[in-house]
């Protein structure tokens, strides 16, 4: 018997759906009843002065090298695809951006005084959902922006992360992957938004015992993400081993106290149960001198 879909899921699929129209045959995994949602219609246009930005775009930061580039296109071509707006609630005459606040932003660099839109009524709920799906299935957002958004979506329409990765097209381990980001320390973030780290260095600082001294290290030594796993990995086997021998055992306790009793210096045995080392500490060099003479039998 099929899953019967919540409440919070169907809202998803409307949003979905006002966003992608025809074009999306996964809200159903999503539980968007049929006969709920309209298909696109024709276009009309607005003028730009008429639309504002959608207070739920997860894009925190816009590429300005880029958007130059968008508006260079649109001048030679215009805006392909329409932007997707709603009635502002609370100013009449107006709409705010749902999915294109680039388009937009591009449009208006490139001197245009109306663009393409598809308007659709749609409530806060649906609205911050097509506006965060938009730019996720886009890949338009850096990493913590994704992550932050793939976290409000799954806690705000209380999806499993099977039903959030139909709807917009991503693989459930990609989801998993992302999200574990926002675990790394602020520092960290703040330099995967920014881009001086990427999401290959910042997955493997995950497995790092101090994220942030890990970051430095990359970003001062230059090293991709295979030279920031095998930093990991070699930090983590050290680790693994020095905690194996942190505690020594009652007998290598007493054999360390005998050790520096005999020889007058500080004795330390480490064993991991099947190898290990024997130090002995000296301060000075006729210390050295007289344990080397006691080792070889000339004392």
């Amino acid at each position: 018997m099929a899953k019967k879909a919540s409440p919070s899921s169907r809202k998803l699929g409307r949003g979905l759906a006002a966003l992608l129209g025809d074009q999306a045959p996964n809200l159903a995994r999503v539980g968007a009843p049929q006969g709920e949602v309209q298909a696109p219609s024709q276009p009309g246009s607005l003028g730009v002065d008429l639309l504002a930005p959608s207070p739920f775009q997860p894009r925190r930061d816009m590429n300005e090298d880029r958007l130059a580039e968008l508006a260079d296109s649109i001048r030679s071509r215009g805006v392909i695809q329409p932007i997707l707006v709603r009635p502002d609630p609370e100013q009449k005459g107006r709409y705010q951006i749902i999915a294109g606040e680039r388009r937009w932003r591009a449009s208006q660099k490139a001197g245009l005084h109306e663009v393409p839109v598809y308007i659709r009524q749609l409530d806060d709920t649906d609205a911050m959902a097509a506006a965060m799906v938009e730019n996720l299935q886009r890949s338009d957002l850096n990493p913590v922006e994704e992550a932050m958004g793939l976290q409000r979506l799954l806690q705000d329409y209380s999806l499993t992360q099977e039903e959030l990765a139909g709807a917009i097209g991503k693989s459930r381990s990609h989801i998993t992957n992302t999200m574990r980001l926002l675990n790394l320390p602020e520092a960290v973030l703040v330099q995967l938004r920014d881009g001086g780290l990427s999401a290959g260095h910042a997955r493997a600082l995950l497995g790092h015992p101090d994220p942030v001294a890990g970051m430095a290290e990359v970003l001062a030594k230059g090293l991709n993400v295979r030279q920031t796993e095998d930093l990991v990995a070699r930090l983590n086997k050290a680790a693994s081993e020095e905690k194996a021998v942190a505690a020594p055992a009652p007998e290598i306790t007493r054999l360390e106290e005998d050790l520096s009793a005999r020889f007058g210096l500080k004795t330390q045995i480490r064993f991991n149960g099947k190898s290990g080392s024997l130090k002995i500490n000296y301060s000075s060099l006729e210390q050295f001198e007289a344990l080397m003479a006691r080792l070889t039998g000339q004392s």
